[in-house]
């Protein structure tokens, strides 16, 4: 196991802080831009050493969250602490002590990768010993290998995350952002990233804050998930604890013809609590699945309506957002 050495920060940036203090402490954050209202008096407590994930669509302000937080936007209202120290009073230190790879990766394609890291240490006042150290470090931990001493522009979009992941870690940050780390990326490539983020927080300790819409990059990585919509944290918790909150089984039923149709033969079925069209795709929130998904298939045979699939299965993230907004989460490209 390889270890990243921390390094004291220069004596300009050393301010007295409480250790218990969480690693991010928001309290009524709030974003609008003009008469619309991005991010709505959120409420955030992470504590040091977890990785939290922020899950919810395109457009519910996770990424304006993240850019309030590290300083790179300033809050209508409500404060937060970040590492200890205020985003609105103490940027500087904010910004020294956290690490951040926004959703849009911006590289110069003409830089080698060893002379962008070797340029972020010297922009955080790293000596050159300590900047050989962290590319010793970071080499190992990104897995770029001789790809470092080539030029960007060769990189493919999954070594350019990578990259910028490095950028990010050359300063040994206490709390790291990630927002939307893996959007865009083949599953190899994603799955390449997750290993990195579980390492980061394994081996070194690191807070991650991780923004994301991919039910499954919370459900494999976040020690807690808070769901926002629409500006508000409407849900927190582990995501064991979420899927228990809904307190059902779940029936899928994947149809042939008219939803609505398919909708009005359950009308009568007992058991059922509620259900949501997708598509030609039913979902059934149900007392008791086992019992209930045969009465389901009697309902549609009765209706002659036709049913390609039917399924039992317990509740997931994407139904716990269901429960709380009213809707699934929608994955198409909208600023956020």
């Amino acid at each position: 196991m390889h270890t990243m050495t921390p390094r004291p920060a220069p004596e300009h940036h050393v301010t007295e802080r409480q250790p218990e203090q969480p690693a991010i402490a928001a309290r009524g954050l709030t974003r609008t831009f003009g008469e619309v209202t991005a991010v709505d008096e959120l409420d955030l407590t992470i504590h040091r050493g977890e990785i939290y994930g922020l899950l919810g669509p395109n457009g519910a302000g996770k990424s304006t969250t993240v850019k309030m937080l590290c300083t790179l936007l300033a809050p209508t209202g409500g404060e937060a602490t970040v590492a200890g120290y205020s985003i609105a009073g103490q940027p500087q230190e904010v910004r020294f002590h956290i690490g951040v790879a926004l959703q849009d990766v911006a590289l110069d394609p003409r830089q080698t990768g060893l002379e962008l890291l070797r340029l972020q240490g010297q922009l955080y006042g790293l000596t050159d010993r300590e900047i050989e150290q962290r590319l010793g470090d970071l080499r190992e931990l990104v897995d770029l290998g001789d790809a470092l001493e080539r030029r960007i522009a060769t990189y493919s979009g999954g070594m350019q995350r990578r990259l910028d992941l490095a950028a990010a870690l050359v300063h040994n940050p206490d709390v790291l952002f990630l927002d939307e780390p893996t959007t865009g990326l083949d599953p190899i490539s994603r799955a390449r990233v997750w290993q990195e983020v579980r390492r980061l927080n394994h081996e070194l300790g690191m807070t991650i804050l991780l923004t994301t819409q991919y039910l499954e990059e919370v459900d494999e990585l976040a020690d807690r998930v808070g769901i926002v919509d629409a500006g508000r944290l409407v849900a927190e918790g582990t995501p064991s604890e979420l899927k228990r909150s809904i307190g059902t089984d779940v029936v899928v039923a994947r149809i042939d013809g008219n939803a609505d149709d398919a909708r009005h033969a359950l009308r009568d079925v007992f058991g059922i609590v509620a259900v949501d069209g997708h598509g030609q795709e039913l979902t059934m929130s149900v007392d008791d699945g086992a019992s209930t998904i045969g009465a389901v298939a009697i309902a549609f045979h009765d209706a002659s309506v036709r049913v390609r699939d039917l399924i039992l299965r317990t509740p997931t993230l994407d139904d716990v957002f269901l429960e709380m907004t009213g809707a699934h989460i929608d994955t198409q490209e909208d600023p956020s």
